[in-house]
This record gives structure tokens, C-alpha cells and sequence, in this order.
């Protein structure tokens, strides 16, 4: 595979998302892989090239400009999903980015996303962005204005059932837009998995709730790669 960091601009700010690819002469299907609050870590980047590894070129978008790891990335997501027109933007114009590039087939695009940016996947889906599919990992599920129904691919939600900030009622809510539009979706639920669960640098007692766990991680992991299987051929 070969990797590279990938420059654009998003409303006249310089971004940096990191691209990985395999190492062939065909097109091959995309996916945008969007970062949690702390922005483009080293774990999001092992995660596009193992993306790579299975025959996928991925990008990880860039949220806050400049490529950086941020750790005021709290107050960040808050004022991006603050603006839905500018939230759906930025995730958009990483999706066009990735479209573009002359390795991908722009036919066969997915996402996914962490956290804060796996909610952002589902707001990218729901502004109708040419999506076969969209993976959330331990993401926020707050629902939209029915919009649902502009959703043009498959969802799958992987959530930690001891999440403390995903509670039933919120699944519950997420259900019933999701099914109640015709979208084609799956949650799987991990028992005594909480939030972070795919995050190595989340360790027990950083924050209640909050753990990496392996054997979540891994299950996930091949959760996602039946899924694109399915989706993106």
C-alpha cells in the first residue's frame, strides 16, 4: 500500500487529512474514515491503512483544519454540531476529496466514523451524500429533523451497551427514524462494553465509562468489513 497526507481547503481553510491506499493500478471502492474529538490521531490513521489492507482506499478527513491532534476538541464538536448546514459541510467536502482522487471508484463510496464522528456519518448520510454505506463506532445518535429518508445507503451502528452516553431510550429514538424512513439498518450491541471502546489510548479509569476493549474492538472491526463486503463489493 502507499500512504500519503492529503492538502485541501474547506471555506478557505487549510486542511490535511492522511489517505491510504493499496498499491495497484485499479480503481478501488472509497471510504472516508472521520475522526473522533481529538482529531487526526496516530490509532485513526492505523485505522485507514488497515482499510487499505483490505483492498480500500481511505481517507481520514480532516474536522478542525490544519491536521492537528487537538485536545480542546470538546468545545470544537460542540460548535461544529452547533451549525448543521456547516457540519454536514465539512464532513462533505472530505467525501468529495476522497471522490476525487484518481485511485478511487467514486461509485462505491462508505464512511465511517468514531465517537463524534461517527455522528457526524449519520448527519453526512442524512444530507443524501452518495453513500452505499455508513459505520458508526460508539457514536452519538441524536436524531435530526427526519431527514432520514434522504439516507441512500445501508447503516450500521456498533455501540458499547454500557455506553454511558448512548442510553436505550436514545437507541430507541435512533430506531424508530431510521425505520420509520426505509433505511436498510443494523445495531449490534456489546455487553459490558462502554464509550472509546475501539481506542487503545483509552485506558480503564482515564474516565467512567470510557475503556479500550479488545475483543469489542476486533468483533467490531469484522462487523464492519462484512458489511463493506456487502455494500462496496
Amino acid at each position: 500500500m502507499f500512504t500519503t497526507d492529503v492538502e485541501y481547503t474547506f471555506e478557505g481553510q487549510r486542511m490535511v487529512g492522511f489517505l491510504a491506499a493499496p498499491d495497484t493500478k485499479d480503481t478501488q471502492p472509497g471510504v472516508l474514515v472521520i475522526p473522533d474529538a481529538g482529531g487526526l490521531g496516530e490509532h485513526l490513521k492505523e485505522k485507514a491503512r488497515r482499510l487499505a489492507g483490505l483492498g480500500y482506499v481511505a481517507l481520514v478527513m480532516d474536522m478542525f483544519g490544519g491536521g492537528a491532534v487537538v485536545s480542546d476538541g470538546l468545545g470544537r464538536i460542540q460548535e461544529l454540531a452547533s451549525d448543521n448546514r456547516r457540519w454536514r459541510a465539512v464532513a462533505k467536502a472530505g467525501l468529495d476529496v476522497l471522490a476525487a482522487r484518481p485511485e478511487v471508484d467514486a461509485s462505491r463510496l462508505g464512511a465511517i466514523g468514531y465517537c463524534f464522528g461517527g455522528t457526524t456519518v449519520y448527519e453526512l448520510a442524512r444530507s443524501g451524500a452518495d453513500l452505499k454505506g455508513v459505520v458508526g463506532f460508539h457514536s452519538g445518535l441524536a436524531p435530526s429533523s427526519g431527514e432520514a429518508r434522504n439516507i441512500r445507503g445501508k447503516v450500521l451502528t456498533l455501540i458499547g451497551a454500557d455506553d454511558p452516553l448512548i442510553t436505550p431510550e436514545a437507541r430507541l429514538v435512533f430506531e424508530r427514524e431510521l425505520r420509520e424512513a426505509g433505511v436498510s439498518w443494523q445495531m449490534t450491541l456489546y455487553g459490558g462494553v462502554g464509550h472509546s471502546f475501539t481506542n487503545p489510548a483509552m485506558t480503564p479509569g482515564m474516565r467512567p465509562g470510557f475503556a479500550y476493549d479488545a475483543l469489542a474492538d476486533a468483533r467490531a472491526w469484522a462487523e464492519m468489513t462484512r458489511f463493506f463486503e456487502e455494500v462496496l463489493g
